[in-house]
């Protein structure tokens, strides 16, 4: 594996990983930034140019300081050779298996590869599956004020009714004053790692949110560093409102405005989120959405 500099040789390999969505997006959208001030200094590995069959991000190397932060030291990868994939992922200059860290993918065939090395290199591996979703023309549907009731029941998403209707609050673009309150409710945060992933997140790329009456976002949804759409969250007193809706359309809008490609993954018993996205022009993607915690033994 050698790292691809040339914007050039980034632009054809974007190009082409396009046609190997949904299974290429982490990798595809993580290219993208790269591409853009490239904001989380991350890096491209190819095995052969042009005819490559594997391709993996990673932060480079000064990076990946904190041994233990997972949410900086992660590895999108996308192969058309999954049979091919332990050789490579047992190279050192490849991984740092010495270190926490995750690799996401749409490609359930990685997992094979990563377990075995893993296990040879004692380190426990901690895989997480969820349901991938993404979006190609979301419905058409009227955005001004007065027909708020007509767009939920036409989407069918946060229905409203006369006793819990949409309160109209402003929408807002996120910034890293947001990162603690979403870091509190971020499923996948509540500690000071990722409280730092987050704001950088926020500085990085958009986020966008609804502001309530008490001065701070109720209901929001954040961009991360492989184009996914994450930390999506409203306070339960807000919900059923049609905030999500609300956030939902602004950031389709605003993404396909500037074609920066986009994606969701839902936890698979999060029935009515997966309709709700569904509802909206979102698919379901069989393929699904990987993810594979690895730690050294030193770290467990």
């Amino acid at each position: 594996m050698f790292v691809l500099q040339e914007s050039r040789d980034l632009q054809v390999l974007y190009e082409s990983l396009e046609k190997s969505t949904p299974e290429s997006l982490k990798v595809y959208g993580a290219i993208f930034h790269i591409k853009n001030k490239n904001p989380f200094n991350m890096e491209v590995l190819v095995d052969a140019w042009p005819n490559y069959q594997t391709v993996i991000t990673r932060p480079q190397k000064e990076e990946m300081k904190d041994e233990q932060d997972h949410y900086t030291n992660t590895y999108h990868i996308f192969t058309k050779a999954p049979h091919k994939l332990e050789e490579v992922l047992s190279c050192p200059h490849v991984i740092n298996w010495e270190q926490v860290f995750q690799i996401q993918g749409c490609q359930e065939s990685l997992g094979e590869a990563i377990r075995k090395v893993s296990a040879s290199k004692s380190v426990q591996v901690d895989y997480l599956k969820t349901t991938l979703f993404t979006i190609k023309t979301p419905k058409e549907f009227k955005t001004s004020s007065e027909d708020h009731t007509e767009l939920a029941k036409l989407l069918t998403i946060d229905k409203v009714d006369e006793d819990n209707k949409k309160e109209n609050f402003p929408s807002i673009f996120l910034d890293a004053s947001h990162a603690g309150l979403i870091n509190e409710q971020w499923l996948f945060g509540k500690n000071e790692r990722s409280l730092k992933y987050v704001e950088r997140c926020l500085q990085s790329f958009p986020g966008f949110g609804i502001m309530g009456p008490e001065g701070q976002p109720i209901s929001w949804l954040v961009m991360e560093q492989s184009c996914e759409l994450r930390m999506g969250y409203t306070v339960p007193k807000y919900r059923s409102k049609g905030n999500m809706l609300q956030i939902g359309y602004d950031f389709v809008k605003y993404l396909n405005e500037r074609k920066i490609p986009f994606y969701v993954h839902v936890a698979t018993d999060k029935e009515k989120t997966q309709g709700s996205l569904q509802n909206f022009g979102f698919e379901i993607n069989p393929c699904g959405w990987h993810q594979w915690k690895c730690t050294p033994k030193k770290y467990c």
